[in-house]
């Protein structure tokens, strides 16, 4: 799958339904017969939308931690807390089960971003906190962790 490209705002129902906005319906069109994987995220108060290529792939790299090591049992155990299968229907909505609402503390307003292979779905106070969070300097961030990665041979990134 080609990366998830944009951030989209748009608006939940009282159940929990959301319609997808066009751009990113299509960049999704792919998978959707294949459905979707939505859980919480492990960092921040969001739940991550896993196309279920991409959830499958995941899947193979969890599948080889050793499950008689504590830790590996623990991390599983937590990092597959509420997961559900969903689906995008005829309309291009999506239904939020009610724990992840709760979980990431979804109003109404709501805001779809791209991380590479997934999507963020984001309570929009929740997301625009995120962004402008002044504890962490984005370029001091940027620099730790894309600073050393040369991938030419000229050693410019």
């Amino acid at each position: 799958m080609n990366a998830i490209v944009g951030t989209y705002e748009c608006k939940a129902d009282t159940k929990g339904r959301l319609m997808l906005p066009a751009p990113l319906k299509k960049q999704l069109a792919a998978g959707i017969d294949d459905g979707f994987v939505l859980k919480r995220s492990v960092f921040q108060p969001c739940l991550e939308l896993y196309p279920m290529t991409e959830w499958n792939a995941m899947m193979a790299k969890i599948n080889k931690l050793n499950r008689f090591v504590k830790k590996n049992n623990d991390f599983i155990r937590r990092f597959t807390a509420g997961v559900k299968m969903v689906e995008i229907d005829a309309t291009g909505r999506l239904l939020i089960p009610k724990d992840l609402v709760v979980f990431a503390g979804i109003d109404k307003d709501i805001v779809l971003s791209s991380a590479v292979n997934i999507v963020e779905i984001w309570d929009k106070d929740k997301y625009e906190q995120a962004i402008d969070d002044s504890v962490v300097d984005f370029a001091d961030l940027a620099e730790e962790v894309m600073g050393n990665i040369t991938d030419d041979a000229d050693g410019i990134s």
